[in-house]
């Protein structure tokens, strides 16, 4: 056993000792667990640490050593053994009660066979096609197990009694050098203290559960439907905050439940510019006298720059900018929540807090959002400027359960190659190494497409391909991070590209009272102007603004080649009826013009309609067809126009009754053509 192990014994058996043992762990009690927001707002009991194995480049040694942010993390393995004839090769294998919590992976092909040993049994507990048991069905539907933007991932809990081993029975890629056997992995797992009673799962203790499984499921996509305590009080107040002022919308006051906890918080901001008012508009909380919460409005509730609408588990981004937040956050005596308007424009903020009784003893922590921004973050080509840039480092007794990235790349190259590294109570290496940023959060490949999830997502991503603002989040429910002294987490920045990126970290945690953060409020930061990446720019005309949904360049040529201008065109998606698109489109001189727009038509695209400064264009026009082909020109009328930039905006009004009803839009260029 390693010297790390054996500290981490020792530290779990002295928790032990001093909190009792609670019931014995079960995959019902962890099924539990998973929707009981109440529970990760006391430390663990039983006690338990959260380790991860995954195929990082075992090039890493030590961060004073050649090799510290070397890239190659697939298909690296524990040992290779043969079990029952079958060469396999080991993924994970611990000693000692544990659960894994949550399992991802990809691949370019899902060939092999995944099996988990549990508790020094020859015969596999679990046996599926790697993408069937990671992303599939072959335990438990979505969301529990889905595909996510090309990543794969299993949340449903695997406790087991005594021991662990998870093999993968492919031929290994690094002597084959063939794509279809490579495996990129992550395994969160918990290990629990020595001596505490687990039920190892099977299948027919899964199929005993089904009806709590399947309940869990339908909670998870339903987050809004909160369960709140007895006794429990709503109250929401709506203020115009000037610029330099702030406003206490829950001082600290006699007639609040002692101890209590807020349950629900949500925060709705109105301004001239939203955008930098989510930015410049910081969200403080105090409890029992700690400032515990400093942090920027939009970050705070995972959605990065501007109104980014998804659903998680613990937050929810609305279309018309509310947002809510589910961490329960409990406190003994005092609770105090502000707005600061750090900003030059005067922003109204609508708040409402749901509290409730908390029955505070000796596990119950105070929440934590500690944020932390750096512009102007320099990288080179193929990472050989790459960084350990820090996110956090909490000090005290806490669980870390989650954080949001926020990032400008001025750059369409990939800019997420680094790797998590996380360090609990003083490890000297990383307990948690990763296999690269968009992996940690629940994706792979960089994909640059938006998705959500109950415990990840990607609510921005601009385009074209991975330029411009993107933000990714992660909850951790069952694979938060318990620390009894420290917790210090740094990201790779690891970018294919020489260029500039900006970086803003978000972390949530809980605390002991006393714990503290090494990342002190930031207000120049905050009051930075949100940059917006350079406007798509396609022949003959410039995108203004950003509309609401989602804009990028999309590359057409696995529909054709050479049937659109350059292969590529601006692909408007997530917006509604009612939305609408504004280009701005350059005239050289007087004169009377035929307004020519070549655009796409699909399964999924809507019904569109056309005005020119202003007024209305020609008649609405149906996009769908069964297929993904190209209009040709389509001529939307004539006009008397000045030499100068017009505008030419584009509204969604409907879909075609046989359309799939997701409201895409797709142009390739406009033309205008002079008339004699």
């Amino acid at each position: 056993m390693k010297t790390r192990d054996i500290l981490w014994s020792l530290a779990l058996v002295v928790l032990a000792t001093t909190a009792g043992w609670a019931n014995p762990i079960t995959l019902e009690s962890l099924l539990n667990e998973m929707t009981d927001r109440t529970a990760v707002a006391r430390f663990p009991e039983p006690a338990y640490t959260c380790r991860q194995a995954s195929s990082y480049d075992q090039a890493s040694k030590a961060a004073d050593q050649p090799g510290w942010f070397a890239n190659n993390d697939r298909s690296f393995f524990v040992r290779q053994e043969t079990n029952d004839g079958r060469e396999e090769w080991v993924l994970m294998d611990v000693e000692g009660p544990g659960a894994i919590v949550r399992f991802w992976v990809t691949a370019p092909a899902y060939k092999g066979t995944i099996r988990v040993y549990l508790d020094g049994s020859d015969e596999p507990a679990i046996t599926a096609r790697v993408d069937e048991l990671v992303g599939g069905a072959a335990l438990v539907g979505p969301p529990l197990s889905e595909e996510r933007a090309r990543g794969r991932d299993l949340y449903l809990p695997i406790p087991y009694a005594k021991h662990c081993k998870v093999t993968f029975d492919r031929p290994n890629f690094h002597k084959t050098k063939k794509g279809e056997d490579l495996l990129y992995y992550q395994i969160n797992y918990r290990a629990y203290a020595p001596g505490t009673e687990v039920e190892s799962f099977s299948m027919e203790r899964l199929a005993a559960a089904k009806a709590k499984v399947d309940q869990l499921q339908k909670d998870l996509l339903e987050p809004t439907k909160l369960r709140m305590p007895n006794n429990s009080a709503v109250s929401e107040n709506t203020e115009r905050i000037e610029p330099g002022d702030s406003f206490n919308y829950m001082p600290a006051s006699d007639s609040a439940p002692k101890p209590g906890a807020v349950y629900c918080l949500s925060v709705k901001l109105d301004a001239e510019d939203v955008t930098q008012a989510l930015r410049s508009t910081v969200l403080v909380m105090e409890f029992d006298g700690e400032q515990t919460v400093w942090c920027p409005v939009g970050d705070f509730f995972g959605g990065g720059v501007g109104v980014n609408p998804f659903r998680g588990w613990y937050r929810v981004v609305k279309k018309d900018g509310t947002m809510l937040c589910y961490w329960v956050m409990p406190y003994e005596e005092s609770c105090k929540i502000r707005l600061e308007n750090l900003g030059k424009q005067p922003v109204t903020g609508t708040v409402g807090v749901w509290r409730g009784p908390w029955k505070w003893d000796d596990r119950s922590m105070h929440f934590h959002a500690t944020w932390r921004q750096e512009r102007n973050i320099k990288t080179a080509n193929g990472g050989r400027a790459a960084i350990d840039w820090n996110y956090v480092v909490a000090e005290g007794q806490g669980v870390f359960v989650g954080d949001t990235l926020t990032l400008l790349n001025r750059d369409p190259a990939w800019w997420g190659e680094g790797d998590e590294k996380i360090y609990v109570d003083g490890e000297s290496f990383p307990s948690h190494f990763g296999t690269g940023t968009e992996d940690y959060y629940g994706y792979a490949w960089c994909t640059p497409a938006f998705f959500q999830a109950p415990f990840h997502a990607q609510p921005r991503a601009e385009g074209p391909n991975n330029f411009g603002n993107v933000t990714n989040t992660r909850v951790r429910l069952l694979d938060g991070i318990p620390f009894t002294k420290s917790l210090r987490f740094d990201m790779e920045v690891w970018h294919w590209r020489k260029t500039e990126v900006d970086y803003a970290a978000t972390t949530y945690w809980y605390g002991r009272p006393g714990a503290t953060a090494n990342h002190a409020p930031a207000p120049d930061e905050a009051t930075q102007p949100v940059q917006y990446r350079t406007p798509v720019t396609i022949p003959g005309f410039t995108l203004q603004g950003m509309p609401p949904g989602q804009v990028e360049l999309q590359n057409l040529t696995d529909h054709g080649a050479g049937k659109w201008d350059n292969d590529d065109q601006l692909w408007w998606t997530r917006a509604k009826p009612g939305d609408r698109l504004t280009l701005v489109v350059p005239v050289e001189k007087d004169g009377t013009y035929r307004i020519d727009a070549l655009m796409t038509k699909a399964r999924d695209y809507a019904i569109v309609q056309y005005y020119l400064d202003g007024k209305r264009l020609g008649d609405r026009i149906d996009l769908f067809d069964p297929h993904v082909v190209p209009t040709g020109p389509v001529t939307l009328g004539q006009a008397k126009l000045a030499a100068g930039p017009h505008q030419l905006a584009v509204e969604i009004v409907g879909a075609n009754p046989e359309a799939v009803k997701q409201y895409m839009f797709g142009l390739d260029r406009v033309a205008l053509v002079p008339v004699e």
